[in-house]
Protein backbone atom coordinates (compact mmCIF):
# COMPACT_ATOMS: atom_id res chain seq x y z
CA UNK A 1 0.00 0.00 0.00
CA UNK A 2 2.45 2.71 1.18
CA UNK A 3 6.24 2.56 1.17
CA UNK A 4 8.85 3.42 3.77
CA UNK A 5 9.92 6.57 1.95
CA UNK A 6 6.43 8.01 2.36
CA UNK A 7 6.32 7.00 6.03
CA UNK A 8 9.78 8.49 6.59
CA UNK A 9 8.53 11.73 5.02
CA UNK A 10 5.52 11.71 7.34
CA UNK A 11 7.69 11.18 10.41
CA UNK A 12 10.10 13.92 9.37
CA UNK A 13 7.20 16.32 8.79
CA UNK A 14 5.64 15.60 12.19
CA UNK A 15 8.92 15.84 14.09
CA UNK A 16 10.18 19.01 12.37
CA UNK A 17 6.83 20.76 11.94
CA UNK A 18 7.09 21.72 8.27
CA UNK A 19 7.65 20.29 4.82
CA UNK A 20 10.73 22.46 4.29
CA UNK A 21 12.40 21.25 7.52
CA UNK A 22 11.43 17.67 6.71
CA UNK A 23 13.15 18.04 3.34
CA UNK A 24 16.32 19.28 5.03
CA UNK A 25 16.32 16.32 7.41
CA UNK A 26 15.80 13.79 4.62
CA UNK A 27 18.22 15.39 2.16
CA UNK A 28 15.44 15.88 -0.40
CA UNK A 29 13.86 18.89 -2.04
CA UNK A 30 10.68 20.40 -0.66
CA UNK A 31 8.65 19.39 -3.77
CA UNK A 32 9.87 15.80 -3.43
CA UNK A 33 8.71 15.57 0.19
CA UNK A 34 5.43 17.26 -0.74
CA UNK A 35 4.83 14.65 -3.42
CA UNK A 36 5.59 11.79 -1.03
CA UNK A 37 3.08 13.14 1.50
CA UNK A 38 0.43 13.76 -1.15
CA UNK A 39 0.93 10.25 -2.57
CA UNK A 40 0.60 8.73 0.90
CA UNK A 41 -2.62 10.64 1.53
CA UNK A 42 -4.04 9.58 -1.84
CA UNK A 43 -3.03 5.98 -1.25
CA UNK A 44 -4.75 5.89 2.13
CA UNK A 45 -8.00 7.38 0.87
CA UNK A 46 -8.54 9.85 3.74
CA UNK A 47 -7.21 13.27 4.68
CA UNK A 48 -3.96 13.21 6.63
CA UNK A 49 -3.54 16.98 6.62
CA UNK A 50 -5.38 20.20 7.17
CA UNK A 51 -4.27 22.85 4.70
CA UNK A 52 -4.32 26.53 5.70
CA UNK A 53 -2.37 29.30 3.98
CA UNK A 54 -0.17 26.68 2.29
CA UNK A 55 0.75 25.19 5.68
CA UNK A 56 0.00 21.61 6.67
CA UNK A 57 -1.10 20.22 10.02
CA UNK A 58 -2.24 16.71 10.93
CA UNK A 59 -5.94 15.92 11.05
CA UNK A 60 -7.24 13.77 13.91
CA UNK A 61 -7.20 10.81 11.51
CA UNK A 62 -3.69 11.75 10.43
CA UNK A 63 -2.50 11.71 14.04
CA UNK A 64 -4.01 8.26 14.60
CA UNK A 65 -2.32 6.96 11.48
CA UNK A 66 1.01 8.54 12.38
CA UNK A 67 1.01 6.98 15.85
CA UNK A 68 0.76 3.52 14.27
CA UNK A 69 3.19 4.38 11.46
CA UNK A 70 5.78 5.45 14.04
CA UNK A 71 5.65 1.98 15.60
CA UNK A 72 6.19 0.41 12.18
CA UNK A 73 9.14 2.71 11.55
CA UNK A 74 10.59 1.95 15.00
CA UNK A 75 10.52 -1.75 14.12
CA UNK A 76 12.21 -1.04 10.81
CA UNK A 77 14.87 1.06 12.56
CA UNK A 78 15.56 -1.88 14.84
CA UNK A 79 15.99 -4.20 11.85
CA UNK A 80 18.44 -1.77 10.28
CA UNK A 81 20.49 -1.59 13.49
CA UNK A 82 20.51 -5.37 13.72
CA UNK A 83 21.63 -5.74 10.09
CA UNK A 84 24.40 -3.19 10.60
CA UNK A 85 25.59 -4.99 13.71
CA UNK A 86 25.65 -8.35 11.93
CA UNK A 87 27.63 -6.87 9.01
CA UNK A 88 30.12 -5.27 11.37
CA UNK A 89 30.39 -8.37 13.54
CA UNK A 90 29.10 -6.63 16.67
CA UNK A 91 26.45 -7.83 19.08
CA UNK A 92 22.99 -6.26 19.14
CA UNK A 93 22.83 -4.44 22.46
CA UNK A 94 20.02 -2.03 21.63
CA UNK A 95 17.23 -1.96 24.19
CA UNK A 96 13.66 -0.73 23.62
CA UNK A 97 11.95 0.25 26.88
CA UNK A 98 8.31 1.19 27.46
CA UNK A 99 7.55 3.10 30.65
CA UNK A 100 5.72 5.96 32.32
CA UNK A 101 7.50 9.35 32.47
CA UNK A 102 8.07 9.27 36.25
CA UNK A 103 9.89 5.93 35.98
CA UNK A 104 12.21 7.29 33.32
CA UNK A 105 13.54 10.01 35.61
CA UNK A 106 13.50 8.21 38.97
CA UNK A 107 14.33 4.58 38.14
CA UNK A 108 15.55 4.19 34.56
CA UNK A 109 18.27 6.84 34.45
CA UNK A 110 20.50 5.16 37.09
CA UNK A 111 19.98 1.76 35.46
CA UNK A 112 20.85 3.16 32.02
CA UNK A 113 24.05 4.73 33.38
CA UNK A 114 25.11 1.46 35.00
CA UNK A 115 24.32 -0.53 31.86
CA UNK A 116 26.26 1.87 29.62
CA UNK A 117 29.28 1.49 31.91
CA UNK A 118 29.10 -2.29 31.64
CA UNK A 119 28.47 -2.52 27.86
CA UNK A 120 30.34 -0.02 25.67
CA UNK A 121 28.05 -0.70 22.67
CA UNK A 122 24.83 -0.49 24.69
CA UNK A 123 22.13 1.83 23.30
CA UNK A 124 18.51 2.34 24.30
CA UNK A 125 15.25 3.86 23.14
CA UNK A 126 13.01 4.93 26.05
CA UNK A 127 9.40 5.33 24.95
CA UNK A 128 7.32 7.04 27.66
CA UNK A 129 3.55 6.68 27.82
CA UNK A 130 1.19 8.18 30.38
CA UNK A 131 -0.93 5.02 30.32
CA UNK A 132 0.22 1.55 29.25
CA UNK A 133 -2.68 -0.62 28.15
CA UNK A 134 -2.01 -4.36 27.79
CA UNK A 135 -3.89 -4.74 24.50
CA UNK A 136 -2.09 -1.78 22.94
CA UNK A 137 1.28 -3.03 24.13
CA UNK A 138 0.75 -6.51 22.73
CA UNK A 139 -0.79 -5.55 19.41
CA UNK A 140 1.11 -2.41 18.46
CA UNK A 141 4.40 -2.04 20.32
CA UNK A 142 7.95 -3.15 19.58
CA UNK A 143 9.79 -3.41 22.88
CA UNK A 144 12.14 -5.58 24.95
CA UNK A 145 11.13 -4.55 28.45
CA UNK A 146 8.55 -2.35 30.15
CA UNK A 147 8.09 -0.81 33.59
CA UNK A 148 4.66 0.14 34.87
CA UNK A 149 2.19 0.20 37.72
CA UNK A 150 0.44 -3.14 38.07
CA UNK A 151 -1.84 -4.90 37.38
CA UNK A 152 -1.02 -5.51 33.74
CA UNK A 153 -2.36 -8.87 32.64
CA UNK A 154 -2.20 -10.50 29.21
CA UNK A 155 -1.31 -14.06 28.15
CA UNK A 156 1.34 -12.72 25.77
CA UNK A 157 3.11 -10.69 28.44
CA UNK A 158 5.37 -11.99 31.17
CA UNK A 159 4.96 -9.78 34.24
CA UNK A 160 7.35 -9.72 37.20
CA UNK A 161 6.54 -7.68 40.36
CA UNK A 162 9.36 -5.40 41.51
CA UNK A 163 8.34 -3.25 44.47
CA UNK A 164 5.34 -1.73 46.21
CA UNK A 165 4.92 1.88 47.20
CA UNK A 166 2.26 3.51 49.37
CA UNK A 167 0.24 6.50 48.20
CA UNK A 168 1.27 9.79 49.81
CA UNK A 169 -0.43 13.13 50.29
CA UNK A 170 1.18 15.96 48.31
CA UNK A 171 0.74 19.62 49.17
CA UNK A 172 2.58 22.91 49.08
CA UNK A 173 5.14 23.49 51.80
CA UNK A 174 3.06 26.32 53.26
CA UNK A 175 -0.01 24.10 53.77
CA UNK A 176 -0.85 23.57 57.48
CA UNK A 177 -0.90 19.78 56.94
CA UNK A 178 2.81 19.91 56.11
CA UNK A 179 3.44 20.10 59.88
CA UNK A 180 1.72 16.74 60.47
CA UNK A 181 3.67 13.45 60.71
CA UNK A 182 0.90 11.85 58.62
CA UNK A 183 -2.40 12.92 57.11
CA UNK A 184 -5.70 11.24 58.00
CA UNK A 185 -8.68 10.80 55.72
CA UNK A 186 -10.85 13.44 57.40
CA UNK A 187 -7.97 15.93 57.33
CA UNK A 188 -7.44 15.29 53.63
CA UNK A 189 -11.12 15.74 52.79
CA UNK A 190 -11.22 19.06 54.63
CA UNK A 191 -9.07 20.62 51.87
CA UNK A 192 -9.70 21.32 48.20
CA UNK A 193 -8.82 18.08 46.41
CA UNK A 194 -7.18 17.48 43.07
CA UNK A 195 -7.87 13.90 41.98
CA UNK A 196 -6.83 11.53 39.23
CA UNK A 197 -9.26 9.88 36.81
CA UNK A 198 -11.86 7.41 38.18
CA UNK A 199 -10.02 4.30 36.90
CA UNK A 200 -6.74 5.08 38.67
CA UNK A 201 -5.55 3.09 41.67
CA UNK A 202 -5.34 6.29 43.70
CA UNK A 203 -8.90 7.40 42.97
CA UNK A 204 -10.36 3.93 43.52
CA UNK A 205 -8.46 3.52 46.78
CA UNK A 206 -9.58 6.91 48.06
CA UNK A 207 -13.20 6.21 47.15
CA UNK A 208 -13.02 2.84 48.92
CA UNK A 209 -11.71 4.40 52.13
CA UNK A 210 -14.40 7.09 51.98
CA UNK A 211 -17.15 4.46 51.64
CA UNK A 212 -15.76 2.44 54.54
CA UNK A 213 -15.59 5.54 56.74
CA UNK A 214 -19.03 6.79 55.72
CA UNK A 215 -17.53 9.99 54.31
CA UNK A 216 -18.32 11.77 51.05
CA UNK A 217 -15.57 12.38 48.53
CA UNK A 218 -15.83 15.81 46.95
CA UNK A 219 -13.13 17.17 44.71
CA UNK A 220 -12.59 20.51 43.06
CA UNK A 221 -10.26 19.53 40.21
CA UNK A 222 -9.57 16.36 38.24
CA UNK A 223 -6.71 15.54 35.86
CA UNK A 224 -6.06 12.61 33.56
CA UNK A 225 -2.72 11.65 35.13
CA UNK A 226 -0.72 12.00 38.30
CA UNK A 227 1.97 14.22 36.80
CA UNK A 228 -0.57 16.93 36.03
CA UNK A 229 -2.19 16.46 39.46
CA UNK A 230 1.15 17.16 41.19
CA UNK A 231 1.75 20.19 38.98
CA UNK A 232 -1.69 21.56 39.89
CA UNK A 233 -1.00 21.05 43.59
CA UNK A 234 2.33 22.85 43.22
CA UNK A 235 0.41 25.79 41.74
CA UNK A 236 -1.73 26.02 44.87
CA UNK A 237 -4.93 24.48 43.51
CA UNK A 238 -5.37 22.04 46.40
CA UNK A 239 -3.91 18.85 47.85
CA UNK A 240 -3.87 15.35 46.39
CA UNK A 241 -2.97 11.72 46.76
CA UNK A 242 0.02 10.78 44.65
CA UNK A 243 2.32 7.99 43.60
CA UNK A 244 5.62 8.89 45.35
CA UNK A 245 7.61 8.27 42.15
CA UNK A 246 5.36 10.77 40.37
CA UNK A 247 5.82 13.33 43.14
CA UNK A 248 9.60 12.83 43.07
CA UNK A 249 9.69 13.41 39.32
CA UNK A 250 7.74 16.69 39.56
CA UNK A 251 10.25 19.60 39.47
CA UNK A 252 8.54 21.74 42.12
CA UNK A 253 10.60 22.60 45.23
CA UNK A 254 7.47 23.94 46.97
CA UNK A 255 5.84 20.47 46.82
CA UNK A 256 6.11 18.17 49.86
CA UNK A 257 4.95 14.64 50.62
CA UNK A 258 3.43 13.27 53.79
CA UNK A 259 2.37 9.68 54.61
CA UNK A 260 -1.34 8.92 54.22
CA UNK A 261 -2.94 7.19 57.21
CA UNK A 262 -5.06 4.94 54.94
CA UNK A 263 -3.07 2.37 52.99
CA UNK A 264 -3.29 2.53 49.18
CA UNK A 265 -0.62 0.24 47.72
CA UNK A 266 0.96 1.09 44.36
CA UNK A 267 2.72 -2.00 42.96
CA UNK A 268 5.34 -1.63 40.25
CA UNK A 269 6.51 -4.38 37.94
CA UNK A 270 8.46 -5.29 34.83
CA UNK A 271 6.83 -6.78 31.75
CA UNK A 272 8.36 -8.57 28.78
CA UNK A 273 7.01 -9.79 25.43
CA UNK A 274 6.45 -13.52 25.86
CA UNK A 275 6.61 -14.06 22.09
CA UNK A 276 10.34 -13.35 21.76
CA UNK A 277 13.47 -14.69 23.48
CA UNK A 278 15.06 -12.51 26.14
CA UNK A 279 18.75 -11.74 25.51
CA UNK A 280 21.15 -11.74 28.41
CA UNK A 281 21.67 -7.98 28.38
CA UNK A 282 17.88 -7.49 28.73
CA UNK A 283 17.92 -9.71 31.82
CA UNK A 284 20.85 -7.73 33.19
CA UNK A 285 19.10 -4.41 32.60
CA UNK A 286 15.92 -5.76 34.22
CA UNK A 287 17.99 -6.65 37.31
CA UNK A 288 19.43 -3.14 37.44
CA UNK A 289 15.97 -1.56 37.13
CA UNK A 290 14.56 -3.79 39.87
CA UNK A 291 17.48 -3.00 42.21
CA UNK A 292 17.11 0.74 41.55
CA UNK A 293 13.34 0.71 42.06
CA UNK A 294 13.62 -1.20 45.35
CA UNK A 295 16.36 1.11 46.54
CA UNK A 296 14.31 4.22 45.70
CA UNK A 297 11.24 2.72 47.40
CA UNK A 298 13.24 1.99 50.57
CA UNK A 299 14.74 5.50 50.56
CA UNK A 300 11.27 6.98 50.23
CA UNK A 301 9.99 5.00 53.19
CA UNK A 302 12.91 6.20 55.30
CA UNK A 303 12.49 9.84 54.28
CA UNK A 304 8.75 9.81 54.98
CA UNK A 305 9.43 8.58 58.53
CA UNK A 306 11.50 11.73 59.09
CA UNK A 307 10.37 15.34 59.11
CA UNK A 308 10.45 17.50 57.16
CA UNK A 309 9.84 15.25 54.12
CA UNK A 310 9.90 16.70 50.64
CA UNK A 311 9.40 15.56 47.06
Amino acid sequence: MHNLRSLDALRAFVETGSVSQAALRLGRTQPQVGRLLAALEADLGFRLFNRHNRRLSLTAEGLRFYQQAERVLAGHDGLQRLATGIREGSSDSHLRVLTAPQVASVVLAPALRAMAAELPDFTALVDTRIRLDAETVVEQEHFDLGVTVLPLAHPRLKVEPVCELEAVVVMRRDNPMARLPQVGLAELLAHDLVVTHPRSLLRQGLERHCREAGLTLRHRFEASNGVVVCQMVAQGLGVALADPFVALSTPAPQLVMRPFACAIPIPYGLFFPAWQPRPGFVDRFATLVAETARGEAAALRRSLRRRPARA
